[in-house]
């Protein structure tokens, strides 16, 4: 009813329904970790393209396999991404412009060292003009340009007119947090007056402020093989606490899925950091895909994944063997191995895509795209011996090339009998579990009681049943399919008296057929059919 009535006549009112729409989350958001050429360190960027990348992170480089993994998934058909660049101790160059302030490269690199910064001073009468709009002295308007290489030939160039170091509404250190490129250093104190002296393309010979070896950046460590310490810090290192190295993805919105390519193209990553990394993704609802090391053959491989205890959490882990054959493009195409990890979740997000991630991730239709070959052909035989222990085997068949044909989790090993044995019923299930975890945030501080509950099995019906049409489920019928539970059975008085409101869902999973019996038996001319 309407707070006031005040006047004879017809009053309208807006009643709302009760029903709120379930969206389900993404499935296919790839998460990666490791060392590139430039970009900011420890912040998880999200990229929707390779060109994304290229830009952001510098594209490949022969000294990390990071850029590799996520040019395979987006090749295979991947979509959205994650990247956290580990620097391993690399330092940031830095630009002196004229002792009037200083500049640092927006990210930890020798690539900051190619920075050039270039000062022209505003002309009259438009300084006047601009100045008296600002609130400034028009002797303290000057132009900046930044640019990555060469004046003849920069990489990126930036440009800001009309800045000032004084306070005004365009103090350098305010615009220059829009730029890709550097940033003033921290400390800096505006002066009351003056500008950095001119130096610009226009002098001759030309002349600008610029980074050098002196000054300026360095790789550190990403020079090299990135440590453990790289990923979650050493002792008494904090790491996890503040949110560094892998643990800058709990900033991340959402990932579904981990890749950790090794520190090179064929190197390998430190073996006590799968167990850390899968602790990650249980905690985030996430999938790891593991890696195998460069050395491994098909039979070391269990032993080697039993050394690692991976086991225990592997419901939110599969590991992919062998390793992919490929052109490197940065050695004229001479063959390389790469780690399998970025085109498998690219041949998630895509069968993601075409089917629904209650589909296996595998089979003819999971071609890897890209791949010359793998690094060591499997048999049918070889297969048998892995597919029982929950190794994931990728494998080359005649007129298909390279697919993958496998898709058990880590809990795959048949004597453990886990529900969860399957790569599409663990990732459906994670789906699930973030999507309502965020999709009843609402139910908070609502009343407990029956019109609550029913407002919950409503939104959440419509969205299982949703699903079930999809044929993510089990079942002829949506009985038989899923389940939605919430009333006074799952949640008592005392459970009221307490706050708490239980929630109990229940779906019937599709599970891949991944052995197909034949059986062929001869008709005679008496037998039965």
């Amino acid at each position: 009813m309407p707070a006031t009535l005040t006047y004879p006549g017809v009053y309208i009112q807006e009643i709302p329904s009760g029903s709120r729409t379930i969206t389900g989350v993404a499935t296919a958001v790839a998460a990666f970790v490791g060392k590139a050429t430039r970009g900011p360190v420890d912040v998880p960027v999200p990229i929707t393209s390779y060109g994304d990348f290229e830009r952001m992170f510098g594209g490949l480089s022969r000294d990390s396999g990071l850029g590799y993994a996520v040019r395979d998934y987006y090749l295979n058909g991947g979509s959205q991404a994650v990247i956290v660049r580990l620097a391993g101790g690399a330092v940031a160059a830095t630009v002196d412009v004229d002792g009037a302030v200083t500049l640092v490269a927006s990210g930890p690199g020798t690539w900051g060292n190619a920075l050039e910064v270039e000062v022209q001073h505003a002309a009259e009468p438009e300084a006047s003009l601009i100045a008296e709009q600002q609130g400034v002295v028009a002797t303290e308007l000057f132009h900046l340009t930044v640019r990555e290489g060469s004046l003849t030939s920069p990489r990126f160039s930036e440009t800001y007119p009309n800045v000032t170091l004084s306070d005004g509404p365009r103090r350098l250190d305010t615009v220059l947090r829009a730029s890709r490129l550097v940033d003033v250093a921290t400390g800096f104190t505006p002066p009351a007056s003056g500008r950095p002296a001119e130096r610009n393309a226009g002098q001759t010979p030309p002349a600008f402020y610029a980074a050098g070896a002196a000054a300026g950046g360095t790789d550190g460590t990403a020079s090299s093989t990135l440590d453990l310490e790289d990923y979650i810090g050493g002792l008494g290192d904090t790491f996890e606490a503040d949110k560094r190295g892998m643990y800058a993805l709990v900033d991340a919105d959402l990932f579904t899925i981990l890749c950790l390519p090794p520190s090179s193209p064929d190197g390998d990553l430190p073996d006590a950091l799968w167990a850390s990394a899968l602790s990650l993704c249980v905690a985030e609802r996430a999938m790891l895909l593991v890696d195998p090391p460069s050395g491994e053959t098909n039979s070391t491989i269990r032993a080697w994944v039993d050394a690692r205890g991976l086991t225990a959490d592997g419901r939110n882990a599969a590991l992919y063997f062998p390793r992919l054959r490929r052109p490197d493009p940065l050695r004229d195409g001479a063959l390389g191995t790469f780690a399998p990890s970025g085109a498998v979740a690219g041949v998630m997000a895509r069968t993601d895509g075409a089917r629904g991630v209650w589909k296996a991730p595998a089979g003819l239709e999971a071609g890897l795209v890209g791949a010359s070959g793998l690094a060591i052909t499997l048999t049918d035989g070889e297969n048998g011996q892995l597919n029982p222990y929950g190794v994931n085997c990728l494998r080359t068949f005649r007129g298909v090339g390279s697919v993958v044909w496998g898709s058990r989790t880590l809990r795959g090993n048949d004597l453990l009998a886990d529900e969860y044995k399957y790569v599409p019923v663990r990732r459906l299930a994670l789906f699930l579990e973030e999507t309502l975890f965020r999709n009843t945030q609402w139910v908070v501080f609502e009343p407990n009681d029956e019109p609550l509950w029913s407002q919950i099995r409503a939104s959440i019906g419509a969205f299982m049943q949703d699903l079930f049409r999809q044929g993510a489920f089990q079942g002829s019928t949506p009985r038989d399919a899923y389940f939605v539970r919430c009333d006074s059975e799952t949640t008592t008085q005392y459970d009221i008296d307490r706050g708490i409101v239980n929630i109990v869902v229940g779906f019937a999973p599709l599970k891949p057929a991944e052995f197909v019996v034949v059986s062929i038996q001869q008709k005679t001319a008496t037998a039965q059919a």
